[in-house]
């Protein structure tokens, strides 16, 4: 009786609705199969051990969960000469879930593409009246973490404006550009090269989605800026300055290779 009811509840569902309307959410469905079947991008996260991968899944073990922490604390604490904190103007820190995947972004207040951490400090300086933390240190680290995380397992998504389009552009042919005495670029290692082993290392596909990052390498977690330049000295060139326009429009790019790809933030890597 009940397979027959479940049955005529079905029929039923689908009597309502046309030939049509059918055949168009058939068709839909069909060639999102195709499409994720097409994707063939990877999370640096597939090509780790497996011992990595755990840590980076537990949060209880995850390294880079002392740095949320310390920005959770961040985000409630007054600071500056105006005395207000983060939450006095956005509320609790779990609104800005779907923020990180948007970043870079243009920033009409700086009128220039701006990555995540140089949002924070204008926050600090317009907002907070504060002055802004160094690239890298770990207060900056620590608040952007905390508020990557709470976009994990959205999709990078970044935000549709021409001069954002124009950032993308110059980031790709910097992705594509042979730098350094070594003679690479990004391209040739993370396109042509990916999934083959570089000092006994698995070369990954250079997918930027857990950023701010735990490296063992480091010990430490840092952003997508410190790791461009660890690129860029690796291959014996001269690194951009963090903050370069260089660097944002490699982030740029690099955001809009990875999208739809899942935010892993704050992701742990060798």
């Amino acid at each position: 009786m009940a397979t027959r009811a479940s049955h005529n509840a079905r029929r039923s569902t689908y009597g309502c609705l046309s030939v049509r309307t059918l055949i168009a959410l058939f068709v839909s469905l069909a060639l999102s199969s195709l499409a994720h079947a097409a994707d063939s991008r990877k999370s640096g996260f597939d090509f780790m051990q497996p011992s990595t991968q755990a840590t980076q899944l537990d949060d209880t073990q995850n390294p880079a969960m002392l740095w949320v922490k310390d920005g959770q604390l961040l985000w409630n604490k007054p600071d500056g000469s105006a005395a207000k904190s983060c939450a006095n103007c956005h509320g609790e820190i779990a609104r800005m879930r779907g923020v990180a995947p948007r970043y870079p972004a243009y920033s009409s207040a700086q009128k220039k593409v701006v990555n995540l951490s140089q949002q924070i400090s204008q926050c600090r300086i317009e907002q907070q009246r504060a002055t802004p933390w160094p690239f890298e240190h770990e207060s900056l680290l620590g608040l952007e973490a905390a508020i990557a995380k709470e976009s994990r397992a959205l999709p990078v998504k970044p935000p549709e404006h021409p001069l954002l389009v124009e950032a993308q552009k110059r980031g790709t042919t910097l992705f594509n550009q042979r730098i350094g005495q070594v003679d690479l670029s990004c391209r040739d290692c993370h396109d042509t090269l990916a999934g083959k082993k570089l000092g006994g290392n698995v070369i990954p596909q250079g997918h930027a989605t857990g950023y701010p990052i735990y490296r063992l390498e480091w010990q430490s977690v840092g952003s997508l800026q410190r790791r461009l330049r660890g690129c860029m000295t690796a291959v014996r060139a001269e690194p951009y300055a963090f903050g370069a326009s260089e660097l944002v429009d490699l982030e740029a790019y690099l955001a809009k290779r990875a999208a739809g790809m899942p935010l892993e933030a704050p992701a742990v890597r060798p």
